[in-house]
C-alpha cells in the first residue's frame, strides 16, 4: 500500500527517520517557548498574504505537543499533540496540502474541524534538517475548504519559506554555539592567573585580557 492509500484509509505512513533522532535534532535548536522574534514573523505574514489565508503557523512538533514560534489568526501558542495536522505533515515528503479537512479520514473527527467554525484547509511545507530530520513546519489554514488546492507558485512559495525558516534558526542556533564558545574562552583565560594573555583586532587594539594580565600589568 503507497502513502497516499494509507492516507486516504486512515492509515498513517511509515515514518523514514526515527523519532528519538527528530526530538533530538528539535532540541538542538533550542527553540521551544521562545519569545516571538520579527524574522519569523516576517516569515508568517508573507505565508498569509501569499496563500490568502486567515492563519499562518511556524508550527514545531515537540513529543507530547505542536508549539508555534509565530502565529498569525489562531490565537495559541501550541495545542496538544493529538489534534495537531502538522504532526501528520511530517510523515509526508513534501508539501501537504488538504483541501478539506471534513473530507479526509484523518481529520474528520479532529475537534479543530468538528467545531463551530473549524478549520477546512490546511497547506504545510515540511522544516526539515540538514539530516532530513522533519521538525515541523510552515503552514496556513483556512475556515473555508478550498477544493483546488494551491498554486504551482503558491507551492513553490511554502517551500522556500521553509527554507528561510531552517536558515533563521540554522544562524540562531550557530549565535548560540558562538557566545558559549566566547564564555568558555574566557573562563580559560581569567583561570590562569599565573600568565598574563591579552588579545588584540587585526589594528593592534587589545580587546580582552585575563586576570594575570591585571595583576602583572596593572
Amino acid at each position: 500500500m503507497t502513502a497516499a492509500e494509507q492516507a486516504n484509509a486512515g492509515e498513517p505512513p511509515a515514518p523514514a527517520w526515527n523519532e528519538s533522532d527528530r526530538l533530538a535534532a528539535l532540541a538542538r535548536y533550542d527553540i521551544l517557548d521562545t519569545p516571538p522574534e520579527a524574522d519569523f514573523d516576517d516569515i508568517t505574514r508573507l505565508a498569509a498574504e501569499a496563500l490568502a489565508a486567515p492563519i499562518a503557523l511556524i508550527s514545531l512538533v515537540a513529543e507530547h505537543r505542536q508549539w508555534f514560534k509565530s502565529e498569525i489568526g489562531l490565537g495559541t501558542r501550541e495545542t496538544a499533540l493529538d489534534v495537531s495536522i502538522c504532526a501528520h505533515a511530517l510523515l509526508q515528503n513534501d508539501v501537504m496540502v488538504v483541501p478539506d479537512c471534513t473530507r479526509d479520514a484523518r481529520f474528520a473527527q479532529n475537534p479543530l474541524v468538528t467545531a463551530p467554525g473549524g478549520l477546512r484547509f490546511y497547506a504545510g511545507a515540511l522544516l526539515k534538517t540538514a539530516e532530513g530530520l522533519p521538525i515541523g513546519t510552515i503552514c496556513v489554514l483556512d475556515r473555508a475548504p478550498r477544493p483546488d488546492g494551491i498554486t504551482a507558485f503558491q507551492r513553490l512559495t511554502l517551500e522556500v519559506l521553509a527554507r528561510q525558516v531552517m536558515n533563521n534558526l540554522e544562524l540562531r542556533r550557530a549565535l548560540a554555539t558562538q557566545r558559549e564558545d566566547e564564555k568558555l574562552n574566557q573562563l580559560i583565560l581569567d583561570s590562569a592567573v599565573d600568565y598574563a594573555i591579552i588579545t588584540m583586532d587585526p589594528r593592534g587594539v587589545i580587546t580582552s585580557w585575563n586576570e594575570g594580565a591585571f595583576r602583572l600589568m596593572g
